[in-house]
């Protein structure tokens, strides 16, 4: 038996190519047992969740952009008009006013969130007595739904029998109609909007704050940095990134926010607070103008994009 193994083993060595197809055999089964695991089972596991995203998000999107290429309505399909649709939306004063409003509500809602965050943030780092409840405190009008505590707001300055109103009142001035002047209008869904939406932006700010090493500001402090310089030259360096993917995300959810215009004014008056979305659905479910609603709706994504490019461009160069 030791002979025959050693004669074979000679005549394997003896022929190196059997001994190379051997080996060479040998590395495909080791690499058809590393690629199955490695590739097919992700791509098995993850079939369901990409078929779900097709039909959930990319097939309505595809749809979508088609309808903004017709005359479409509500109860029939429409015929292929071209750019018809995107042409008369470009020319139209409503859309310029529409785009107008939404930078100017996403401007202030970003600077009033991000002000207001960074400054409740700073404080919730103090020991201070009922910081828990104070946070819980804060938190309410994140939590609360949009349509409840909207419509509260609604009902506290509807008319001059309205909650601030008596307030006014009661101080010998004359009410106010916050939702019938134009200028009040405008404030008043600001306010609500960077009400409902600090406590992200505070949340977010506090979690960055509390991940900078304390010995930055102890090093800072030996060198006799004041506290300003040191919010200066260390708090706002380690929080900038973080910072633009907050600014980021508040820029697409409020530009694309129908709640708070809607339910406080439906965009009144005289169209003072018609963002791009309450324009949109103005022309889907008012005017019956599928079209020209889908024209609006993927003329605000493209604006959306070119503003998270520049965005992720600034994030990148930092």
């Amino acid at each position: 038996m030791i002979l025959r193994n050693r004669t074979s083993k000679k005549s394997w060595e003896s022929n190196p190519v059997a001994l190379d197809q051997v080996e060479a055999g040998t590395w495909r089964a080791r690499a058809r047992q590393m690629a199955t695991p490695e590739f097919v089972t992700p791509a098995i596991l993850l079939t369901p969740s990409i078929l779900l995203l097709t039909l959930v998000i990319a097939y309505p999107m595809v749809q979508g952009f088609y309808f903004s290429f017709t005359n479409g309505s509500l109860m029939k399909t429409g015929h292929f008009v071209g750019f018809t649709n995107y042409v008369k939306l470009l020319t139209s004063p409503a859309f310029y006013h529409s785009l107008q409003f939404s930078l100017i509500f996403a401007f202030f809602n970003i600077v009033g969130c991000y002000l207001l965050g960074l400054g409740l943030a700073l404080l919730m780092q103090k020991d201070m007595p009922g910081r828990a409840m104070f946070r819980v405190l804060l938190l309410l009008p994140w939590i609360v739904p949009s349509l409840v505590s909207i419509v509260a707001w609604r009902w506290m300055v509807a008319d001059d029998k309205a909650l601030f109103n008596q307030i006014i009142t009661f101080f010998g001035a004359s009410p106010v109609y916050f939702l019938s002047d134009s200028a009040w209008a405008i404030t008043l869904v600001i306010v609500i909007k960077i009400w409902r939406s600090f406590p992200f932006m505070m949340l977010s700010l506090l979690a960055a704050l509390q991940s900078i090493d304390r010995s930055l500001y102890e090093a800072a402090a030996i060198d006799g940095a004041t506290k300003w310089q040191s919010f200066r030259a260390v708090t706002v360096p380690q929080i900038k990134n973080i910072s633009i993917v907050l600014c980021l995300l508040m820029t697409i959810w409020t530009v694309n926010d129908f709640d708070t215009p809607w339910l406080l004014t439906q965009g009144g008056p005289a169209n003072a607070t018609e963002n791009l979305i309450v324009l949109a659905y103005r022309y889907t479910f008012a005017r019956n103008d599928v079209g020209m609603g889908a024209a609006t709706s993927f003329v605000t994504l493209f604006i959306l994009m070119v503003l998270v490019f520049f965005l992720l461009r600034l994030q990148r160069r930092n």
